[in-house]
């Protein structure tokens, strides 16, 4: 029988290995799944797998599934193969990290602007508009939730440039929405944050998802529902360590987010029509 001691110093090492490979770019499995991930990357077959970007649909989709390595039935976001390894090896470490929270912009109104067949496609248009942004930026997108997208940026897959990576990716969703012209083609709000949080593995055996929690997820989320259409709203912590120019800032705001005591200053960065 395994003691309490034991079981703890087995937690420990699960703790400290994911925390070695988030944070290291060199570590043995960060480059497997970055290399694995930019294979994938180069077949156009959405969806795919969050984790290692395995295509699910035509044409390499089919073929995937017959080797067993197709949507996991418990949750459809993974492939068999990397839902497997997340619920076997169930790790993750609180480590430095920038989150992207993409939130559409009067989607009520949408949605009674239209049929409800419409409405789907404009939202799986959004929701491949915004994993094509994001993934070429190392993004891990978290989920696609109702009217938002969730985007994680972690050291060993960015290579440490997790804030500038996920600057560039909000400017790349917006302009693959449309907001880089007069008429975007969905209107779209976008938070970007940098801070500590936990990022792993959470969930049972029937449902096991690939996320990050805490604090800096929260505001995030809170920057996000208050970005206007077209509006990067970023930390302050994100626009220092990825070293924003002054030129790419619209304006400064001091912001007092519902749950947080503290202001929280956030720099405003757009895109000019073209």
């Amino acid at each position: 029988m395994v003691s309490r001691c034991e079981a703890h110093e087995v937690e420990d090492r699960g703790l400290a290995a994911a925390h070695e490979w988030m944070e290291d770019p060199d570590h043995a499995t960060t480059r497997w799944l970055r290399r694995t991930r930019w294979m994938w990357h180069g077949i156009p077959s959405a969806p795919r797998c969050k984790m290692c970007y395995r295509p699910f649909g035509l044409p390499a989709g089919p073929f995937l599934r017959l080797a067993g390595l197709g949507p996991w039935t418990g949750n459809p976001k993974y492939c068999t193969g990397c839902f497997r390894n997340l619920y076997r090896d169930r790790e993750g470490a609180e480590i430095d990290c920038t989150l992207l929270f993409a939130d559409i912009r009067g989607s009520t109104q949408l949605a009674e602007s239209m049929s409800m067949s419409e409405f789907r496609s404009h939202m799986d248009r959004f929701y491949t508009a915004a994993a094509a942004a994001l993934i070429p930026h190392d993004a891990i997108v978290d989920k696609f939730v109702g009217d938002e997208v969730i985007g994680i940026f972690i050291p060993a897959l960015t290579e440490g440039n997790h804030a500038r990576q996920g600057i560039d990716a909000a400017r790349d969703l917006l302009r693959a929405t449309g907001h880089d012209t007069d008429e975007p083609w969905v209107p779209i709000g976008i938070g970007v944050n940098t801070g500590r949080a936990f990022v792993g593995v959470v969930g049972s055996a029937q449902h096991t998802e690939f996320t990050a929690l805490g604090d800096a997820v929260n505001v995030t989320a809170r920057l996000a529902s208050v970005a206007a259409a077209g509006e990067i709203l970023v930390t302050e912590a994100s626009a220092t360590s990825a070293g924003l120019e002054s030129a790419d800032v619209y304006e400064r705001r001091s912001l007092d987010l519902r749950g947080h005591s503290e202001t929280t200053e956030v720099a405003v960065v757009t895109l000019a029509p073209s």
